[in-house]
């Protein structure tokens, strides 16, 4: 049967590139900042929408950190908040926030950090979102890293938040095997990736290459879009920060269909990625799982291609298992790795689904329709 053969082909290309990434994650160094005087001064940039639940925790623990107050400046860019984010913003000292008036864009956060920076006094900016909450050392590492290492552009982890339901551990599991990605293809340097919640970049970087000048016109792809621009610039200057004293926490999607919105979102800027190297690591693990679902429906005319599929699902989770428990260590979320079989059917829709939907489908964010 061509079609088995054909699975086969891809489960061995995608179990070298899983390997690939696993050995990657392995062998890059974890980064313990140093007690050294910085004097580095720091714009952090908050795009909000709508978070009046979660804002006010952010801006708390920007004021615990420990990186010296009088070098950190807060900018929250307000997005057209139809409830009391910006309030809630302005009731905490050192806090600035820019209301962004102009609703002729439709990449809304690209604007709203772009506003931003126009205004913001540091030369590096940290950029989070509203509903994370960094440790205390947050700041201060992310400026020891890029001391040391003469960073450009610095992509750093994030972690969810979640509670025993199906869906936060599902969200939790998937988001940690994109982390572990990040690291790995970011400190090999053979691809852009990166999650704008924990991002950092200097000022004059942003401004050489015209910050989102030609990506603009995307409403994604603020993060990976931007970080390819940089790294195609300044090459070697483009770094991956793995660091506990680093990782923002983030809630989940409260429901399934936001979720898929949010991963619908996340793919619709795969067509516009300029750094073809991601594009094809993408669409190889798309076609592997596509290869599922052929097995699947063969299987309706060729019975025993199901016992085929039975075996390559187990498969696939013995080559995906090292690498997700290493991952799974770092953010000490092993206790999610017990679900880890349980989800894989469900994970080979959703990676299917999602990838369709992201180019030809349309999503809700933030109250807004795009597509």
């Amino acid at each position: 049967m061509v079609i088995l053969y054909v699975a086969i082909f891809f489960f061995v290309c995608y179990s070298g590139l899983v390997i690939f990434y696993w050995l990657a994650w392995r062998s890059t160094q974890e980064f313990f900042s140093q007690a050294n005087t910085l004097t580095t001064p720091v714009s952090v940039i908050v795009p909000a929408r709508n978070e009046e639940k979660n804002i006010a925790s952010l801006l708390r623990a920007l004021q615990e950190q420990s990186y010296p107050q009088e070098l950190v400046q807060v900018i929250v860019a307000n997005d057209r908040s139809t409830d009391n984010t910006a309030m809630i913003a302005q009731s905490f000292p050192g806090t600035t926030v820019v209301d962004l008036t102009n609703e002729s864009s439709h990449a809304h956060k690209k604007r709203a950090i772009e506003e931003a920076i126009k205004i913001a006094t540091g030369d590096l900016m940290i950029t989070t979102d509203a509903d994370c909450v960094p440790p205390p050392n947050w700041i201060q590492t992310v400026v020891s890293f890029r001391e040391e290492n003469g960073s450009r552009f610095i992509a750093a982890p994030v972690v969810f938040q979640n509670n025993s339901s199906i869906l936060h551990i599902f969200q939790a599991l998937d988001f940690l095997v994109l982390q572990g990605i990040t690291g790995a293809s970011v400190a090999r340097n053979v691809h852009s990736m990166c999650n704008g919640a924990n991002l950092a970049y200097e000022k004059n970087a942003f401004i050489n290459v015209n910050g989102f000048d030609g990506i603009d016109q995307i409403a994604s792809g603020d993060d990976m879009l931007l970080m390819h621009k940089i790294w195609r610039q300044f090459p070697g200057q483009v770094h991956y920060l793995k660091s506990k004293e680093a990782v923002v926490v983030t809630q989940p999607a409260a429901t399934w269909t936001d979720f898929f919105h949010q991963r619908i979102r996340w793919a619709s800027k795969a067509t516009f990625y300029d750094d073809k190297r991601i594009f094809w690591a993408l669409l190889l693990v798309y076609l592997f799982n596509l290869s599922f679902l052929a097995l699947l429906v063969s299987g309706f005319w060729f019975p025993f291609l199901w016992a085929y599929l039975l075996i390559f699902l187990v498969a696939k989770t013995v080559v995906e298992l090292p690498f997700v428990y290493s991952v799974a260590k770092f953010y000490n979320k092993q206790s999610l790795l017990k679900y880890f079989l349980f989800f894989q059917p469900l994970h080979i829709a959703y990676t299917i689904l999602i990838g369709c939907l992201g180019q030809f489908g349309k999503y809700e964010w933030k109250g807004r329709r795009v597509k």
